[in-house]
């Protein structure tokens, strides 16, 4: 471990135990504190602020059920969600590992220890908390993955999030394929008086036409020869919360009107209904592409576009956002190293300086597939620049070729298909559009 990062807190009734660990961990972190009685739990996460808990599991004589060390994990991560937790015990079975996994430890130190894999865990862990911090506003389920960055463009992105998302003004969200639309959709949600009500998504990219009314609006029994029973849309399962409407610029201009009525009106009609459903849904939309462009093309609704539009969130590609890759990357290879009990969770200044020259054209997806292939594939404890590998681009045409620009979109579809062997999901993304879009030039030029 390098440099003094972080403030750890041991508690554990041995006393012979906090005295190794004191000795060993006070010359890598910034400051520890131990205890014996875990009683003190809760005075020294309010008087130190802890960002790592080594957390003993069983404090009475002959016991061994783990049963204390989950109370306590428990009040730590009420009292401080996002504080990491690592659990010490001499008795650990499959069980118990799995059992505190999912009451929210990061990770289990057996007794004894072997010091160097001890010190990568806590370095781990440090890590971990500072990610977690940076993800804004704090949110604890790790279904919702976190927005990291400092770049001046991220901290302004931070703070339009918490005000924006504080009202009910509809939002689109606007950015390359993989900058994390969702990420940002899911945090407007959280900062919202609707924070406890449903989150909903429907990605409009992968819905065909004539399945838009009964997924988003829902059916009733016989509306169609294989409804057999009604079913609520999307829509209706938002009531009361959020409704996120991901690649909006795809719909078509049908489709475009039947969404326009039911945001204007409040309320949806089911198929095969003439009952009319009150819907109260806050809608946030996203999509990769210039709506305001395809208004002027008419391709988009302008009317719609008033009514999804009345702030504009944009997230800036990665290549512009400096050293967030590197901040991202570490997140990334925390996880990873987390995920799939790996010690190489650290960065060479070598593979550092690689990232940061790489031209990023998947954006934030991109970068975690390369760290996960890196952190599986090396050989070492730390990720050098060997471990970093890059998808194949696809190449540009000679323009002296042809300035044809519907023979230069077919050739870029040919080529991003034959780089994905086939596989027009892996396509999709190499072009940065869905694959519903994709569908659609396939069956314009004929491929």
């Amino acid at each position: 471990m390098t440099g003094k990062n972080g403030k750890i807190l041991i508690v554990d009734d041995n006393e012979d135990i906090l005295l190794s660990l004191n000795m060993l961990l006070k010359h890598h972190v910034e400051a520890v504190r131990v205890t014996p009685n875990p009683e003190r739990i809760g005075e020294l996460m309010d008087t130190f602020d802890p960002d790592v808990v080594i957390l003993d599991m069983n404090f009475k004589r002959n016991q061994s059920s783990g049963e204390e060390g989950f109370h306590w994990l428990k009040y730590i991560l009420k009292k401080c969600p996002d504080t990491v937790v690592l659990l010490i015990t001499a008795y650990v079975n499959t069980e118990i590992v799995v059992r505190g996994i999912k009451a929210g430890a990061t990770d289990f130190i057996p007794k004894p220890w072997d010091n160097l894999r001890l010190l990568d865990i806590i370095k781990s862990g440090v890590k971990l908390r500072l990610s977690r911090r940076n993800a804004m506003p704090q949110h604890h389920s790790s279904s919702i993955p976190a927005l990291i960055g400092e770049s001046h463009q991220m901290r302004l992105l931070k703070e339009q999030i918490v005000k924006i998302g504080a009202t009910e003004a509809n939002v689109l969200i606007t950015g390359e394929n993989g900058t994390g639309k969702d990420v940002v959709a899911h945090l407007l949600h959280l900062s919202s008086p609707r924070r406890d009500s449903h989150f909903v998504t429907i990605d409009l990219g992968t819905i065909p036409e004539q399945l838009f009314e009964s997924e988003l609006f829902g059916y009733e029994k016989g509306a169609f020869t294989d409804a057999k029973t009604a079913k609520g849309g999307r829509m209706e399962s938002a009531h009361t919360g959020t409704m996120f409407l991901d690649e909006i610029g795809n719909l078509t201009q049908s489709m475009q009107q039947k969404l326009l009525t039911a945001i204007e009106k409040r309320q949806i009609t089911r198929l095969g209904s003439n009952k009319l459903r009150p819907i109260d849904v806050r809608i946030i939309a996203a999509s990769n592409a210039d709506i305001p462009q395809m208004v002027a093309d008419g391709t988009f609704r302008q009317d719609l576009l008033y009514r999804i539009h009345t702030f504009e969130l944009h997230l800036p590609p990665l290549r512009e956002r400096g050293n967030d890759i590197i901040l991202l990357a570490e997140y990334f290879a925390n996880q990873i190293a987390e995920r799939y009990h790996l010690a190489n969770n650290t960065i060479s200044e070598s593979a550092k300086s690689k990232l940061l020259k790489h031209n990023w054209p998947g954006n934030v997806r991109e970068l975690q597939h390369v760290m996960e292939r890196a952190m599986i594939l090396a050989s070492d404890r730390s990720i050098t620049s060997d471990d970093i590998d890059f998808p194949r681009n696809i190449k540009s045409k000679d323009s002296s070729e042809t300035l044809n620009l519907a023979t230069l979109e077919k050739k870029t579809i040919l080529t991003a298909i034959d780089q994905a062997n086939g596989n027009l999901s892996t396509a999709a993304s190499l072009l940065g559009i869905t694959r519903y879009a994709l569908y659609r030039k396939i069956e314009k030029y004929g491929l």
